[in-house]
């Protein structure tokens, strides 16, 4: 359960906090304060005005029933338990090996419904793009009219930049997040200026005056949003007792060469202050 939760590459490279081992919900407390400096006085005088919201981490309930046929994988299986592989991570069963499959689909899966998902949609809870455009706080910022390219990221991105508030402009953790897309648009942006080598092989880290750049591999296509990874959360129940993982051979059981794959678990996103993120919404 752990590593398909948290092997999405969002979550893996440190771009939410993860809030593990809810068992219900747990609430974010997010705290304002005005007025906090005065002039001295010889009384105690409150000094601060101070307004406490809440935002909830409530995890979704989600399984996973999956059957797979062990002919399929039993060749790849024996090649890399035989050492005609460069692998040097073999899973220690077959069992393991076909439960690392799966877990690489819900990974995909959760990676997408982080950014996209739509609580409509079976299998998915609300993602933060969702969450951020119902929310009146989040600042808001639309996009040019056909999408971003490479000859309009630079100015988009300073859209994004120019949006972003004083509070958090210069803290440690704020990441600009990108959708694949404008992430190709901008690389190639920067090769035409002289910046980097358009043929150059391998991939450098990203930054946008001085700015990290997250390329969010589930953000939707246009989209970009600024935050604090502080402030972006994943919740679930890693020690839950709604967790389970099962593999059930069904060969005892009707003959079948199928195995069934079942995972349990929860799940859900959120952040604590609206006003502390940028959502870019590309343009119609």
């Amino acid at each position: 359960i752990s590593a398909a939760l948290l092997q999405p590459t969002t979550i893996r490279n440190g771009g939410l906090t993860v809030k593990p081992n809810i068992k219900y919900k747990q609430v974010l407390k997010k705290v304002a304060m005005s007025d906090l400096i005065k002039d001295g006085t010889c009384d105690f005088t409150p000094t601060a005005t101070i307004d406490v919201t809440e935002n909830t981490l409530e995890p979704k309930e989600f399984q996973v029933n999956y059957t797979l046929c062990k002919q399929d994988f039993r060749n790849d299986w024996d090649a890399l338990s035989m050492g005609i592989s460069a692998h040097d991570s073999l899973p220690p069963s077959f069992a393991s090996y076909l439960v690392g499959h799966v877990v690489a689909k819900v990974a995909e899966k959760m990676e997408n419904t982080i950014w996209s998902g739509d609580d409509a949609n079976p299998g998915e809870f609300d993602g933060l793009i969702a969450l951020a455009t119902a929310d009146a706080d989040v600042v808001d910022v639309t996009g040019v009219a056909g999408g971003v390219d490479a000859s309009n990221v630079i100015a988009e991105l300073g859209k994004v930049v120019d949006a972003i508030s004083t509070e958090i402009y210069s803290k440690e953790d704020l990441n600009i997040y990108i959708a694949p897309d404008v992430a190709r648009s901008y690389i190639r942006a920067q090769a035409a200026l002289g910046y980097k080598d358009l043929y150059h092989v391998g991939q450098t880290s990203l930054d946008f005056e001085g700015k990290k750049l997250f390329i969010a591999n589930g953000l939707t296509a246009g989209y970009m949003m600024a935050a604090q990874s502080s402030n972006l959360m994943f919740g679930t129940g890693l020690l839950s007792d709604k967790n389970e993982a099962k593999v059930i051979d069904m060969a005892d059981i009707d003959g079948s060469q199928n195995v069934r794959i079942v995972l349990r678990f929860t799940a859900t996103v959120n952040y604590g202050i609206g006003s502390e993120i940028v959502l870019y919404t590309p343009g119609a």
